[in-house]
């Protein structure tokens, strides 16, 4: 049985945003990597959720918002999310991701105190579990 921490990518070597980042700041971030999801953390480096591109879609378009807003005032933390991707303790064994990779393109990494410590992605459960 293999360890997550085997396959992670660390929180130094991706993309995410904190709570306290603005929608503006957000989408130039995601713009810039090219993700179409990324992970959220808050002020003590715990995971909070995930942002999607839909999220700041709806954000934007509910009640012809985007023509009323200043992007650089409104922080992630009053965006409303659809969903957020499940986290999984660092413990956890990567053939037990299957039933969560399914819905989702990467799975927050927390160690026991919830601290967010990086991601796994889709392409590297699947690739792992073929190779099985």
């Amino acid at each position: 049985m293999e360890n997550v921490l085997l396959f992670i990518t660390p929180k130094s070597k991706i993309c995410f945003l904190e709570l306290n980042f603005t929608i503006r700041q957000a989408l130039e971030k995601m713009k810039y990597h090219r993700f179409t999801s990324v992970p959220v953390i808050d002020e003590n480096g715990k995971y909070a959720g995930t942002i999607s591109e839909g999220d700041l879609l709806w954000f934007l378009t509910d009640g012809n918002k985007i023509n009323n807003i200043n992007l650089e005032e409104i922080r992630l933390s009053s965006l409303p999310r659809r969903k957020d991707n499940e986290p999984v303790k660092a413990s956890e064994n990567i053939s037990n991701l299957y039933d969560v990779i399914v819905n989702q393109n990467f799975v927050p990494v927390v160690d026991d105190s919830n601290s967010f410590i990086g991601i796994i992605t889709r392409k590297t459960i699947l690739s792992y579990l073929t190779k099985k």
